[in-house]
């Protein structure tokens, strides 16, 4: 299993887990509550720390080609830990983003959220909160999310103005044609 695929069962996991729960974020200041808060952390933790142990072959992979002949055990050490906090906080805000779509979803259909179309908007939004999200390919850019949490988490570099970027967006955005866009897709 790789790094990608782990965070790929990781994401779809915890997309599908907080589809099935009741509560849900209504809105991107309770998102910013919610994410500032740190609730729910631990529970994601143990899953994490599965991911951080796939995490540490790619810096070290990374590291050896680099130009620096020999890396710190320490600063591979640092990094990796780094990279598995950056990613857990990335799979968290993704989390609440996607209950406010899936909030957002129900509001306007008054029937439950399709999750395909849930992860695929919460993708597209995190990835790039001032575009309308493209639907026409159905697939998740999981691969994108995980090479910017991996080199944010190398760099030190938090997510959380992405992350509130990405609920703001969320807020804003009109579903209603991306519902019908998305049904019409599906039957082509």
């Amino acid at each position: 299993m790789s790094l990608a695929d782990a965070v790929a069962a990781f994401y779809e996991r915890s997309i599908d887990r907080m589809l099935a729960a009741s509560d849900r974020v209504t809105s991107a200041a309770e998102g910013r509550a919610l994410l500032a808060s740190q609730e729910g952390t631990e529970a994601v933790a143990d899953n994490m720390q599965r991911v951080v142990v796939f995490a540490v072959p790619v810096v070290r992979m990374v590291a050896k080609g680099a130009r620096f002949t020999k890396v710190p055990w320490v600063l591979l050490s640092t990094t990796a830990v780094s990279t598995g906090l950056t990613m857990r906080t990335g799979v968290r805000e993704v989390q609440v983003l996607g209950s406010l779509i899936a909030h957002r979803i129900e509001e306007a259909t008054g029937l439950p959220a399709d999750p395909a179309l849930v992860k695929k908007l919460t993708v597209e939004l995190y990835l790039a909160p001032k575009r309308v999200p493209d639907l026409s390919d159905r697939r998740l850019r999981l691969h994108r999310l995980l090479r910017r949490w991996v080199f944010r988490g190398a760099i030190g570099r938090k997510t959380g103005k992405a992350a509130t970027k990405a609920l703001k967006a969320a807020e804003r955005l009109d579903v209603g044609p991306l519902i019908t866009r998305w049904a019409e897709l599906g039957r082509g």
